[in-house]
C-alpha cells in the first residue's frame, strides 16, 4: 500500500511537506510545482485515489486568485458602513473558502493590467458590463453583486427590492398615512477609470415604490426628491420636502445616512416624528438603532451576501456550467421613527 513517505521519497521532500501539502495546508509555503508534482506523484502510486482526487480539486480552487472590484471610493464606503460591511463579508468568506481576495480594487484605479492573473473576479456595484468585458472577458468567472440590471451569463446576487418596498407601502399605509413622499438617489452605471460616472441609471427601489403608490392611488410626483446618498444630501432634500405647499406626512429614504441627514432636518424645523412625519430607511446600519427616534429601516443582510457571492465564484472554479442569479430576502425593522413599532 502507497504511503506519505512513498510520495516524499519521489518528490524529494520531507513526509510533513507531503502531508501538509495533501492537507491543503493554507499556511505552508511552497511553489505550486512542488505541489503539482505531489499530487501527481500521489495519484500515479495509487495513494488513497478517491481521497487524493477531492483534495487536489481542493488545492486548484485554493490556489485561484480573486479579486474584489468595488467602483465605490474608500472615502464614499466611510459615508455608508453597508459597503464596508459587504466588502469585509466577501473576504471573510474567501479566507473560510482558503482563497483570500488577493487584490480589492476600487473603479477608478483600474487600466490595461490590473487584473493580470486573477483567475476570478467578484464585482460590487453596477458597474458597466462593458466595461467589465474588456478588462475580464470570462464572464464565466464573474460575480456580479448589487447590480442594477439583470445581466445574461453571468452569475449575480441581489436583492428582494419588489419585497422590500411591498413592506415598507404596506406599513406605512396600515398606519393611516395618505401623502407619502420619498428621498431617492441617483444611479448610474458606472465607468472604470477616473470619468466614474456613465449612463444614470432609476433606483430600483424607487421604481417599486412609484408602482406600488399608484397602484393605491396615491402616488404624487411632487413628493419625491432625489439626492446623492450622502448624509448631507438627505438633509437638503427633506429640507425641500418641508418648504412644500403640502408636506408628505410619511418619507421613505433609499438609504440610512440619507434617513439620519433627513432626521436632522426634521428636528431642525420642529417637526415631530413621527406625529408629523413618519421616516423609513434602508440598510438598518448599526447606528440607526441610537438616532433619536429610533429609525424604522429595511434591513439588509451584506454578511449572507458576501457568502452567497463567494459561494457562486467557488461553484464555478469547482466546474458549474449554469448561471445562477440569486435573490436575497429583507426584513423590515419597525422602530420608533415610523410609529407602529411592536
Amino acid at each position: 500500500m502507497a504511503t506519505i513517505k512513498d510520495i516524499a521519497t519521489q518528490a524529494n521532500v520531507s513526509p510533513a511537506t507531503v502531508s501538509r501539502v495533501l492537507n491543503n495546508d493554507a499556511t505552508l509555503s511552497v511553489s505550486e510545482e512542488t505541489r503539482d508534482r505531489i499530487f501527481d506523484i500521489a495519484e500515479s502510486i495509487g495513494y488513497k485515489p478517491s481521497r487524493i482526487k477531492r483534495m487536489k480539486k481542493e488545492s486548484e480552487i485554493a490556489s485561484k486568485q480573486i479579486g474584489l472590484l468595488l467602483w465605490i471610493s474608500s472615502e464614499e464606503e466611510k459615508e455608508d458602513p453597508y459597503f464596508s460591511a459587504l466588502r469585509l463579508s466577501i473576504e471573510r468568506a474567501c479566507i473560510e473558502e482558503g482563497t483570500p481576495v488577493a487584490r480589492v480594487i476600487r473603479g477608478s484605479q483600474v487600466d490595461s493590467l490590473t487584473f493580470q492573473g486573477m483567475d476570478g473576479l467578484i464585482v460590487v456595484g453596477s458597474v458597466d458590463i462593458d466595461d467589465i468585458e474588456t478588462i475580464f472577458p470570462n464572464r464565466g468567472a464573474v460575480v456580479l453583486v448589487n447590480h442594477l440590471l439583470d445581466i445574461p451569463g453571468y452569475d449575480s446576487v441581489k436583492l428582494n427590492f419588489r419585497q422590500a418596498m411591498e413592506d415598507v407601502v404596506s406599513h406605512l399605509c396600515e398606519m393611516g398615512h395618505q401623502r407619502i413622499g420619498m428621498i431617492g438617489g441617483c444611479e448610474y452605471l458606472y465607468k472604470l477609470g477616473p470619468v466614474k460616472k456613465g449612463r444614470p441609471s432609476h433606483d430600483i427601489r424607487q421604481v417599486h415604490f412609484e408602482r406600488l403608490l399608484k397602484e393605491r392611488g396615491l402616488y404624487r410626483p411632487e413628493l419625491f426628491v432625489t439626492g446623492d446618498w450622502s448624509t448631507a444630501s438627505g438633509y437638503e432634500q427633506m429640507k425641500r420636502l418641508l418648504a412644500a405647499s403640502e408636506r408628505p406626512t410619511a418619507c421613505f429614504v433609499s438609504n440610512d445616512p440619507m434617513a439620519i441627514g433627513a432626521l436632522r432636518a426634521l428636528h431642525e424645523q420642529g417637526v415631530s416624528v413621527p406625529d408629523e412625519m413618519a421616516i423609513v430607511g434602508f440598510d438598518d446600519i448599526e447606528v440607526s438603532a441610537f438616532v433619536n427616534p429610533p429609525l424604522t429601516s429595511v434591513k439588509v443582510y451584506p454578511e449572507q451576501i458576501g457568502k452567497t457571492a463567494v459561494h457562486l465564484l467557488m461553484e464555478r472554479f469547482a466546474g458549474r456550467e449554469p448561471v445562477m442569479q440569486v435573490t436575497i430576502g429583507t426584513e423590515l425593522v419597525v422602530r420608533e421613527s415610523c410609529g407602529g413599532k411592536k
